[in-house]
């Protein structure tokens, strides 16, 4: 069903719960045991990823207009999320599998369906977390990822200035009391690469 409404139901308050484990200790040990060569390995990790994103094509061309800055962290983000083009794999790393609406604007085009990993909805913007999935359903059920959205509550937010993403001021709305930014990362969209409503993306009929 096309959907035009408020987002509301997309951002419930996230609970969160500390929970003491009798094996706190033994853990902190052990990270002081291999803090430094996990930290090695991370950042050999971190940096050969970069170097294979810093040549995506399809970043550069999406990137089309914004600078070198944009195609870098565009590629990172479509490298981070590759695999969720398999929607099963986005629902086992967290993302919801059954999401009620699809988002559409009658001239713009669509958001298409959000997947919202609450889990990880605070006050941190992560390039590699993208707080939603942006999905478009076709016709036979099949899941196509377009893009992802990243937000933050304003509630969690203390600073004056707005989060960045991308370089990028994130939106503020006041509705939804989030602050927020889409990125067309997965499908091109005409109306910019960070603009609300892609009319490339449709909903379902």
């Amino acid at each position: 069903m096309v959907r035009s409404e408020p987002r509301d139901w997309l951002f419930a308050p996230v609970l969160r719960h500390g929970i003491a484990s009798p094996m706190t200790t033994s853990r902190r040990t052990l990270s002081l045991l291999l803090g430094p060569a996990l930290t090695l390995a991370t950042g050999c990790a971190r940096t050969q990823q970069r170097m294979e994103t810093a040549t995506d094509p399809v970043a550069v061309r999406l990137a089309g207009g914004h600078d070198a800055r944009v195609a870098r962290d565009l590629a990172r983000v479509r490298a981070a999320t590759a695999a969720f083009q398999n929607f099963d794999s986005a629902v086992a790393a967290g993302y919801p599998r059954d999401v009620p609406q699809c988002f559409a604007h009658g001239e713009q085009g669509a958001m298409g369906f959000h997947h919202v990993k609450r889990a990880v909805v605070d006050s941190l913007v992560d390039l590699d977390q993208p707080e939603i999935l942006l999905y478009e359903r076709t016709s036979d059920g099949r899941y196509n990822l377009t893009g992802v959205e990243y937000i933050v509550p304003l509630h969690r937010w203390t600073r004056s200035e707005p989060p960045t993403v991308f370089g990028q001021a994130m939106k503020r709305e006041e509705q939804l009391q989030i602050w927020y930014l889409h990125v067309w990362a997965w499908k091109e969209n005409p109306a910019g690469l960070f603009a609300d409503w892609n009319p490339a993306v449709a909903c379902p009929a």
